[in-house]
């Protein structure tokens, strides 16, 4: 009896010691799988949103997104050391362009290897004022599609692996931009050739893809920084060249917008410039069909 438990004793021991190396070989080859993933960092949420729709259901990545989503717009932004450490061990950092990411040399210089995707190239009119070049190109449904297929081409070239899953959700995600193209196009083209004043720039290339003699204000997103001057000059060039729109951000400070309207009659529009929401993969389609209804009711 001693002898059959002594076998017993000995047997149990084996089987805990192979349950345990299967363990381990399965843990350790989760840990190489995740240190062999393909990781992306986007700048911020606009990029991210495409990012999302373009790799969707692909095998080994890691999509990260640096600037939290309600940031907003990052033209001035500073790089901050959560950010860095959402960079460690990147192999690729997806950005706007344009300048948007003034710290883009300072995330190449601290990781070396990294590979810096622009989805800017390509945009055909940019809008420039003197020496510098609005960036916030993704208004634009057209130019958005742009950055999407731009996206979409580097990472197949850089990520073999999942080169086919690129493309086909790219093109699937672009047929629904270009259902969204269209109903601008044949719904708010009562729009083209009228007058309007944007307080956020933001809104140049949507305004341009609208055909609307738009005049932007330039005000680094922050309305209360208009001067009393700038101001009276506002007012003014509304009431001489009859404008009837004011188009600011949906979350922009109203004071200005408002003073204005008050004292000319024109009517105050908020529109989502894409800046902020939601991580789900329709969110921009979302936010710009807001903007479609809103717009279609302009008098």
């Amino acid at each position: 009896m001693k002898k059959y438990i002594k076998y017993i004793a000995i047997a149990s021991i084996i089987v805990i010691i192979v349950v345990i190396a299967v363990l381990a070989n399965s843990r350790k080859s989760e840990d190489n799988n995740h240190d062999e993933s393909f990781k992306m960092v986007t700048s911020f949420y606009p990029i991210y949103i495409m990012a999302e729709n373009i790799t969707e259901g692909a095998s080994h990545i890691e999509l990260i997104n640096m600037a939290d989503t309600n940031v907003g717009c990052i033209h001035n932004y500073t790089i901050n050391t959560a950010d860095m450490k959402k960079l460690e061990n990147a192999d690729v950092f997806i950005q706007n362009g344009l300048g948007l990411e003034s710290f883009t040399d300072k995330i190449i210089s601290s990781n070396k290897g990294l590979q810096v995707i622009d989805s800017s190239k390509n945009i055909p009119e940019l809008i420039q004022e003197e020496d510098e070049t609005n960036p916030h190109i993704w208004t634009s449904v057209s130019n958005y599609i742009v950055q999407v297929e731009n996206i979409a081409r580097e990472l197949q070239e850089k990520n073999p692996e999942n080169a086919k899953l690129y493309a086909k959700n790219a093109k699937t995600y672009i047929q629904k931009l270009n259902k969204l193209k269209s109903n601008y196009d044949t719904e708010l083209q009562d729009l083209k050739g009228e007058g309007a004043v944007s307080l956020n720039e933001s809104f140049e290339y949507l305004g341009k893809e609208l055909g609307l003699n738009l005049i932007t204000i330039h005000t680094s997103h922050e309305e209360s920084a208009l001067s009393a001057e700038t101001l009276k000059n506002v007012i003014n060039t509304v009431k001489q060249n009859h404008i009837k729109m004011i188009i600011i951000d949906m979350n922009d400070d109203p004071k200005n917008a408002q003073t204005i309207a008050n004292e000319t009659g024109a009517e105050i529009y908020r529109l989502d410039s894409g800046l902020t929401g939601s991580l789900e993969k329709e969110a921009y389609i979302k936010s710009m069909n807001s903007n479609l209804e809103i717009l279609k009711n302009i008098k």
